[in-house]
């Protein structure tokens, strides 16, 4: 069986390594004009880990990102809220990684290229389109020539070429109100030094949290941080293609947090020391209730695009492509194995988009605004420990990364 996966992302890539473990034949083919470490940090949970585990890249990750050690929500004032230990030190079996995005995707490629082969891996590969019939699926580029395949996997993300010939009346991504301004740069450590922060209100957003191991080795912090605000009511257009992941001007974002200086943090400073940062639009897509058409289906942001709400972007991407992998391995029939796959893994998926939409684990610090918006004295005064816990609880179900659950699943 030969597999032919558009898109060299963190999807696209996580596929082309799991369809290999399988024994199936894999080549990917990405728009771009090469393979780079683009964007800034992520984080990978525990579930999306074992996965990357099982596909022997643990030490990898381990050289790159930062083992995320705890969660923590605040108001914006700095009160916490809520906090959890993550990854190992909650008793999985499994680190959580705060990493950057392009050195996840650059450690996804080197494996690829060293297991399938760098001729297997095309660039400057922009899909113009595709047919399908009883004996393959064709999938056509611009400029280069058509390839032949028995599947055709669309990894290729929000703008998704696969997915637009698939519903061709779509149109483009929703775009909720929010802009969203992301952004690395090399500081002092703050807190236990592999601390997530989470703090605001659906108003106002901070996030912060180290990304870098060889950064840390040094006693510095390469500090993640992402900052959002509502602008709008969502019933505008999210502004063009062209204008994601623009650089982002100071002038614009500062102003809503200049008075952000905790005991432990001081956001403008952070966001003064940043040279370059981007902007981008907080878009997701409408689910779908079908992915596969007869050999052809979607994988990742293609499939379902949500707000970077819960760390569950690239994470659920990776379990499609195990899922994937795994349902072509044991169908002889490509079309019922694109079934099996979409059963597994659209329901799950579309729910974590749903429940993004409603901000996921982080609506307790909603909710704390909504009932305490200048502060509190107690926390138990605003919410109690078992509200707080169910919504943890909840979002864990929900996205699949329960450490009971896990702990009972085998590849």
């Amino acid at each position: 069986m030969r597999a032919l996966v558009v898109g060299g992302g963190i999807g696209g890539l996580s596929a082309a390594l799991c369809l290999h473990r399988r024994g199936i034949e894999v080549e990917v083919f990405e728009q771009a004009d090469g393979i780079r470490e683009l964007g800034v940090g992520i984080n990978l949970l525990p579930h999306a880990v074992k996965e990357l585990s099982e596909l022997g890249l643990l030490e990898r990750l381990d050289m790159t990102g930062v083992r995320t050690t705890e969660l923590i929500y605040c108001n914006r004032f700095g009160q916490r809220i809520w906090t959890e230990p993550r990854g190992l030190d909650a008793g999985y079996a499994w680190p959580q990684f705060s990493i950057h995005r392009g050195q996840l995707q650059g450690l996804l490629y080197q494996a690829a290229a060293e297991r399938i082969g760098e001729k297997s891996i095309h660039v400057s590969h922009r899909l113009v389109g595709f047919d399908q019939g009883a004996d393959g699926v064709v999938a056509h580029f611009a400029g280069s020539a058509d390839r032949t395949g028995d599947v055709l996997i669309g990894a290729d993300g929000i703008h998704s070429a696969v997915r637009a010939q698939l519903y061709p009346g779509e149109g483009p991504p929703g775009w909720n109100g929010h802009m969203l301004w992301r952004g690395a740069v090399e500081d002092k450590p703050f807190l236990s030094g592999r601390s997530m922060i989470i703090a605001g209100d659906l108003k106002e957003k901070v996030v912060l949290y180290p990304i870098s191991r060889v950064v840390a080795d040094r006693g510095r912090s390469l500090t993640n941080w992402a900052v959002w605000v509502k602008l709008g009511d969502g019933s505008t257009p999210p502004p063009r293609r062209e204008d994601w992941s623009r650089p982002g001007r100071l002038e614009d974002v500062l102003p809503y947090f200049a008075h952000w200086r905790f005991d432990w943090f001081d956001v403008p400073a952070l966001m003064r020391q940043t040279p370059v940062f981007y902007e981008y639009p907080m878009c997701d897509r409408e689910p779908l209730d079908r992915w596969s058409f007869d050999r052809v289906t979607l994988l990742g942001d293609a499939a379902h695009p949500m707000y970077p709400v819960g760390s569950n972007g690239a994470a659920q991407a990776i379990l499609d492509a195990r899922c994937l992998a795994g349902m072509l391995d044991s169908h002889r029939d490509v079309a019922e194995a694109l079934r099996a796959y979409e059963a597994e893994r659209l329901p799950a998926a579309n729910q974590v988009v749903l429940n993004n939409r409603r901000m996921g684990p982080e609506r307790v610090i909603d909710i704390v605004a909504e009932r305490a918006p200048t502060g509190f004295e107690r926390l138990e005064d605003v919410i109690s420990h078992d509200e707080l816990l169910g919504i943890a609880v909840q979002y864990r179900k929900i996205a699949g990364f329960e450490r009971e659950r896990l702990a009972g699943l085998k590849n």
